[in-house]
């Protein structure tokens, strides 16, 4: 590796510290600004302060700089010399245009090795392996035979029943031929797939059985009961993710440290750019230098329980699931068998008699924490003592294990930390007033503690389970409070808005208005939710947030409408606190978060604790002291732990339930269904580790899947953010126009024509100073020829934080369509670019559109779109909503401000809601599709997805 040019060569010589400077003042700059204050905490750099204190005693004025001693580098020269080659493995620079540059930690450097473990020259080539040739489809004897396979077992499901009548129709086809069919029935095609030895990892089991003292009188049932736990080593599962070419460009093998090449501002994204990674490899070197050169590979676990079958009896699983951290986040997310279900926990029940007794609820701790110890015990040695393993880019390398983090909601969560209901499981912060400062949990505290004092204290004064052991107690390095990883399904959507925010508003409503009135405001704001504009990707309400049950999904999409539905009902002081619970939200779920984002973090969670206090003087609530909305508070140290939450949030693992343990239940008869639906998974890995070890080898081609063919004509390209791409989507059934009088009359825009000759003379002059309006209609180009009109448009754009593909760029349709789904129309706003170089709306405005349309002219294809803009009310966004405030835009005589622009000027599709306190309309009729000709006065809704909240600032 060569060292880049003007990379970062200079470190900060601080305990502690890792940052890499190109440049002396830099490294001035930072060491004055970071070290030589009290922003950090003075244990961490004891002898620092003390250097602090004697520089201003002597002149607290004087200037810092100078002070630097010129000796500052000696302590780490003497250490380790600086030299290009020791460099070049430290420091690098990635992304576009050397944007941003990692600094990689030097000891668990993941080197390269052979079989037997010795470390290879950097340049060295991968040890030989037998090749597979293109042609080679074993066990399938083609590729037909696979594709077959595949299709009718992985992606359309098909049950052994269909299989098997559609193969005796196939082969009735042929008989005349005097073919066969490539399969005989489902059995011959299950026979294929189980002879795959690729991702076969055998399913286990073993069983537990309660074996203490039985307390007098007749034994209770389940202590006579077996309880079976199906697993999958976790060792072979790794070491199938580490080696599947589907990941191969996308690992962190090195733990680091990104920074913004600009400005030097840290940058938290996927698992191993956080500082547990980095502290864990110094930790693991510190125990035992001798495992320099290996690789780190944190384990990530996640366990719930999830119901399959309730018409039919209640049927629960309590799957368990393992992920590893040197795998990116938006894999991770996107389900590419980065996540892997290995076991099924057992669920002790028994009669109701003794369900609540102690004896009981103690064994389902020990069954819990006995039955991870016993899965996860191949991963002991290995955590000591590295391994050797092939990695998919078919170099070895040496391995060392670490539990790293747990995905689970609270209430697994409490079940992991050995601690009391509604304790956190995080800090040591009393029940009864979570939200005060308190100490984080650690494993040799609560050793120390559990040793200490007595089992009634334990209880009382630290919320702790003194008679039970964490199973990391049984694994070295591991401490389960410190894996609890933030978990934005259950903390925030389900429980910060919904169970906790959500509800105080009804109950304000009914303490100040009383249960009558309170009905009739709850009415009109499902009203007003019920008429908000469609736009994509965002829930319906039709009937408003009344419904029995929550999903949430439900919850994500109530989300991006509520604070505009209950404004002008509710106190300044509730909107605020909605706008700032909803920003620290929206913050947290970035799919990148820089020192900067962590500030913005920060003031927002301290305007959500000073604004709530309205729910409390109300008298709608007597205290805050909630372990879910208090989770909040760790959110900060836990990205610069782990990077961004988005990556370990428990929607992957409730995502994962769906394709590892619902549909296949589906596919069960629904007698002993564990043991088919363990039989099921196996396959569906087998057939995935199938196809990704095809393609490594060029088997396969982008044909085998089937290419998704539209009618689209793409306009530019999207290779990174800076691109933006809109594309028309060609509607056949209904006639529109085909000229631009016929297109004049349909949309009630006279001006039409003239739009056009303007749209033209600042196409053909582009760098003209002066403004079209001001140039006669004579002398702009005349255009009276066919068009082509299009009901809709495809933008492409770079949303990582949002669903979209594995690289961040995300496809939505933009509608201009008269009638849609026979609903009535559908005509979308937009985001303009009209400045390209300011940030936020200030080079953003909106419109709305009112029609898609291409011409050619001079043999160029122009690509348009007729808009009616909309005005900005006010300099800024609104000071309670947070949201800027836009109304239609009109001329003189109450034209509207209407035009033509460039489709390339379209960032994306926009979503206003109406300023219901604004108006006095009855909202009872209106439509949705309506909304925007109804309503004169809106807000650009930011939160409608993540993308919008952060552009629309």
């Amino acid at each position: 590796m060569q060292w880049p040019e003007s990379a970062p060569q200079l470190p900060c010589d601080q305990p502690g510290c890792n940052r890499w400077f190109r440049n002396l003042s830099g490294l001035t700059k930072h060491k004055c600004m970071t070290h030589l204050s009290f922003s950090h905490p003075p244990q961490c750099f004891p002898d620092h302060a003390e250097v602090l204190s004697s520089l201003e005693e002597e002149d607290p004025a004087a200037d810092r700089t100078p002070l630097l001693p010129e000796h500052a580098f000696d302590s780490y020269q003497a250490e380790d010399p600086l030299n290009l080659e020791h460099e070049a493995t430290r420091a690098e620079y990635v992304g576009l245009s050397n944007r941003l540059y990692h600094n990689y930690h030097t000891g668990l450097n993941a080197r390269r090795c052979d079989a037997r473990g010795q470390f290879l020259p950097d340049n060295a080539p991968p040890p030989p392996h037998a090749e597979k040739t293109p042609d080679d489809w074993t066990p399938y004897h083609n590729r037909l035979e696979f594709e077959l396979t595949d299709f009718l077992f992985m992606r359309a499901e098909m049950p052994a029943r269909k299989i098997d009548m559609l193969l005796d129709i196939w082969a009735a086809s042929l008989i005349g031929l005097g073919g066969q069919p490539l399969f005989t029935n489902h059995t011959d095609l299950y026979g294929v797939i189980d002879s795959t030895h690729t991702g076969n990892v055998k399913w286990d089991n073993f069983t537990i059985r309660y074996t203490g003292e039985e307390q007098g009188g007749e034994p209770a049932p389940w202590m006579s009961d077996t309880y079976e736990v199906w697993y999958r080593d976790p060792c072979e599962v790794i070491h199938g993710i580490l080696a599947s070419s589907k990941f191969t460009d996308s690992l962190d093998y090195v733990p680091y440290r990104e920074y913004n090449a600009s400005n030097d501002q840290r940058r938290w994204q996927d698992f191993m750019s956080g500082d547990w990674a980095w502290e864990q490899a110094d930790r693991i070197l510190s125990d035992d230098p001798t495992v320099a050169g290996a690789t780190l590979v944190p384990i990530i676990l996640g366990s719930d329980k999830t119901t399959v079958s309730v018409a039919t009896g209640r049927t629960d699983y309590y799957p368990l699931y393992l992920s590893i951290g040197n795998v990116c986040n938006t894999l991770r997310r996107a389900h590419r068998n980065a996540v892997v279900l290995i076991g099924f926990l057992a669920m002790p029940k028994t009669t109701r008699e003794h369900a609540s007794t102690q004896a009981f609820r103690k064994f389902k701790r020990q069954l819990f924490y006995s039955s991870l110890t016993h899965i996860l015990y191949s991963l002991r040695h290995p955590m000591t003592e590295p391994e050797t393993i092939l990695f998919s880019d078919n170099y070895y390398r040496r391995v060392i294990y670490a539990l790293a983090a747990y995905i689970a909601d609270y209430e697994e969560q409490v079940l992991l930390s050995c601690i009391i209901c509604n304790w956190c499981p995080k800090c040591l912060g009393h029940h009864d007033n979570l939200d005060e400062d308190a100490l984080r949990r650690s494993r040799e505290h609560c050793d120390t503690i559990i040793e200490e004092l007595e089992f009634r204290q334990l209880w009382d004064s630290y919320g702790i389970v003194g008679d039970i052991v964490p199973f990391t107690n049984d694994f070295p390095c591991a401490d389960i409070h410190a894996m609890l990883s933030p978990d934005i399904l259950h903390q925030l959507i389900k429980g910060g808005f919904k169970d906790h925010l959500v509800d105080w508003v009804e109950r304000y409503f009914v303490h100040i208005h009383g249960k009558t009135e309170a009905d009739k405001i709850l009415d009109d704001i499902d009203r007003r939710i019920a008429a908000v504009a469609p736009f994509a990707g965002l829930r319906r309400f039709p009937q408003g947030r009344h419904f029995k049950q929550w999903t949430g999904d439900d919850s994500k999409g109530l989300m991006k409408v509520y604070i505009a539905a209950i404004e002008g009902h509710v106190p300044k002081d509730v909107v605020r606190t909605f706008r700032a619970f909803l920003e620290f939200c929206y913050l947290v779920q970035q799919n990148v978060i820089t020192e900067q984002t962590l500030t913005e973090i920060d003031d927002a969670l301290r305007r959500f604790h000073l604004y709530h206090e309205v729910f409390r003087n109300a008298g709608v609530i007597d205290s805050f002291s909630l372990p879910r909305q208090h989770a909040m508070k760790h959110y900060h140290y836990l990205i610069c732990q782990f990077g961004a939450p988005n990556g370990l949030c428990s929607s992957i693992t409730e995502s994962k339930h769906i394709k590892a343990v619902k549909r296949p239940y589906q596919h069960t008869n629904r007698f002993q269904a564990l043991g088919q639906i363990l039989l099921i998974n196996q396959r569906l890995d087998k057939l995935t580790v199938a196809h990704a070890d095809f393609k490594s080898h060029g088997s396969t081609t982008n044909e085998m899947h089937g290419q998704h063919h539209s009618i689209e004509e793409v306009t530019g390209t999207a290779d990174d953010s800076e691109d933006r791409m809109a594309s028309y989507e060609e509607e056949l059934e209904r006639a529109r126009a085909r000229n631009v009088g016929a297109l004049a009359t349909e949309l009630r825009v006279p001006d039409l024509p003239n739009l056009l000759r303007r749209f033209l003379q600042s196409q053909f002059c582009p760098n003209d100073s002066h403004d079209p309006e001001d140039i006669p209609y004579h002398e702009c180009p005349v255009y009276e020829g066919r068009i082509r009109v299009y009901n809709s448009a495809c933008s492409t754009f770079f949303a990582p934080s949002d669903l979209s593909g594995i690289h961040g760029m995300r496809h939505e349709y933009i509608h201009s369509c008269p009638m849609w789904r026979n609903a009535g129309p559908h005509f979308d706003c937009v985001f303009i670019i009209t400045d390209p170089q300011a940030e936020g709306m200030s080079g953003l405005d909106v419109a709305h559109v009112l029609c898609f349309f291409s011409f050619k002219y001079q043999g160029i294809l122009y690509s348009c779109a007729v808009i009616h803009w909309f005005d900005r009310v006010g300099d800024g966004p609104d000071p309670a909503t947070g949201m800027w405030v836009v109304r239609p835009g009109y001329l003189r005589r109450n034209l509207q401000n209407t035009a033509i622009v460039h489709i390339d000027t379209i960032y994306r599709a926009a979503h206003l809601i109406p300023v219901y306190a604004a108006h006095n309309i009855n909202s009872t009729d209106i439509r949705p599709h309506r909304c925007y000709d109804t309503f004169h006065l809106f807000y650009v809704n930011k939160y409608a997805d993540h993308h919008a909240f952060e552009i629309a600032f």
